[in-house]
């Protein structure tokens, strides 16, 4: 029996393995400030949770992870026996994400990118599907008509990257390539340096996402949490008692401004939602139709709308 065939005990308190790191909204759930008496957290400890995602996907490691929201609708296209559930725990604006280096290039707007290279960790990486989805929905920027220099391979071994992904040393990184001139540009998310020659492609990057915001309504979200649907269907107590653990976490969060990063439940995902599956479909990163409710385990429809 492999982990993604897992059976949980029919009764009483379990153990749950948790690839969850530490942000504002899960704070209060890793600091052990929110607690049970039917679950017991073990978290995985991994630095980036995104280190955990493959083998989460693969072989079923953890029984609750985070989950890259790109990576989680090429999961569901491929079959994984996963659910979403819909709470945010990374959730930012995405415009400020891509940058250049004016050594190489003194100015430089989304219209230029049309045959140059941009370094990215990896095409189907979360951030890079916002930042693609916002060039080509606001700028006309067309991705397949740029070149996309990546370093890490797909999490879903079933997916092949398309023809304008090429390969670079894995030796380096984006962001050393950005600062030696070696790409004309860079996705480079919370990785983006403090150097005073790179600036952001998208100009006056928060005012832009601010303007975004008042005609889409929604931050866009980076990572969920995904549980195996075994879980749903075996213990739908332990999962309403994870829902509970994780919404009790996010509402001791504090978000900065009006503006909330971190929303929980279906309805107020939607929007969200629906931008990615159509930018995930513009960049080929699904290739089927998906509805919202289908990234849902029926239990989840009911207990979180």
């Amino acid at each position: 029996m492999t982990r993604m065939e897992k059976i949980f005990p029919a009764e009483g308190p379990v153990t749950l393995s948790a690839n969850i790191t530490l942000y504002e909204p899960t704070r209060a759930l890793i600091e052990g400030k929110v607690a049970s008496d039917l679950i017991s957290l073990e978290f995985a400890g991994l630095k980036n949770a995104h280190a955990g995602f493959k083998d989460m996907l693969r072989k079923g490691r953890y029984d609750i992870s985070e989950m890259a929201t790109a990576t989680f609708l090429q999961a569901h296209q491929f079959g994984k026996p996963f659910t979403l559930l819909p709470i945010v725990l990374l959730g930012r604006f995405q415009h400020h994400c891509i940058g250049f280096n004016t050594d190489v290039h003194p100015g430089m707007t989304p219209a230029d990118l049309p045959g140059k290279v941009v370094g990215v960790r990896s095409y189907t990486q979360t951030t890079g599907l916002w930042v693609r989805g916002i060039l080509q929905n606001e700028y006309g920027v067309d991705p397949d008509s740029v070149k996309w220099l990546c370093f890490d391979q797909p999490h879903l071994e079933e997916y092949a990257d398309p023809p304008s992904v090429i390969w670079g040393d894995p030796a380096k990184d984006p962001v050393n390539m950005l600062l030696d001139g070696e790409v004309d540009a860079a996705i480079l998310g919370m990785n983006m340096p403090k150097d005073p020659r790179v600036r952001t492609l998208i100009e006056n990057p928060h005012e832009a996402a601010l303007d975004w915001h008042k005609r889409e309504r929604f931050v866009p979200p980076n990572h969920y949490v995904i549980v195996p649907n075994a879980l749903c269907d075996q213990r739908p107590d332990l999962v309403r008692e994870v829902w509970r653990m994780l919404v009790k976490s996010r509402a001791a969060a504090t978000p900065e401004g009006s503006i909330d990063p971190w929303p929980v439940g279906i309805a107020a995902n939607r929007k969200a939602l629906e931008a990615a599956i159509r930018f995930a479909t513009q960049q080929h990163m699904i290739t089927k139709p998906i509805t919202v409710e289908e990234l849902f385990h029926p239990l989840i429809r009911d207990i979180a709308p």
